[in-house]
This record gives structure tokens, sequence and C-alpha cells, in this order.
């Protein structure tokens, strides 16, 4: 029974970390430049992820060189190398993204 608490308080449960590790928030925006210009790729294209994969390898790229996260290779990220880039550095060509103009209005 549980009188006085919830029912769905489990007296067993023991809280596991995450599979991939915890990695702090970027509290002093080193890399939010980077991340703004991904979020607006994916705004502009719906939520589709693939046109705006450069700049996820940018942002990612930044959060392992500042420390905020464990470096780790592409493709455990989900991002291994595309044709278009070099597999030693994919992180050394720019990004792209087809961004539309905005219309003023």
């Amino acid at each position: 029974m549980s009188f006085g608490r919830p029912p769905s308080i489990n007296l067993g449960f023991k809280p596991s970390p995450p599979d991939r590790g915890s990695f702090p928030l970027d509290h002093y925006g080193e890399c939010k430049d980077k991340m703004m210009l991904y979020m607006t790729c994916l705004k502009a294209n719906s939520s589709n992820s693939t046109p705006c994969r450069g700049m996820s390898k940018e942002y990612l790229n930044c959060r392992m060189d500042k420390g905020l996260m464990e470096r780790d290779e592409w493709k455990n990220l989900g991002l291994s190398a595309s044709k278009t880039e070099s597999p030693a550095d994919p992180s050394s060509s720019p990004a792209q993204c087809s961004v539309p103009p905005r219309n003023p209005s």
C-alpha cells in the first residue's frame, strides 16, 4: 500500500546514468553560434536534418574541442564521413545548408 506517498514511487528504484554518459551544459555560450546556425537550418528545412549534417558536425566538434563532451568517432555519433568530406578530417569542410531566403512581409 502507499499511504502517505504517491503510488508511483518505488522504494527499490535506483537511478542509472545515461548510456553515453553526461556532459556539461554550454553555460558560457562557447558553441552557441554553431548551435544557432544548426537550429536555423533545421527550422528552414522543416526539421529535416539531412541538409544540416555539416552544421551538426561543426557544433559537435566545437563541443568536443571545448571539453563540453567526450571526443568520439563520427560513426559513433551517427555522422559518418560523407562522400564530399575527407574521412581524415570531416570538420575541415564548411557546413552546407539550404536555407531559403526570407520573404519580406
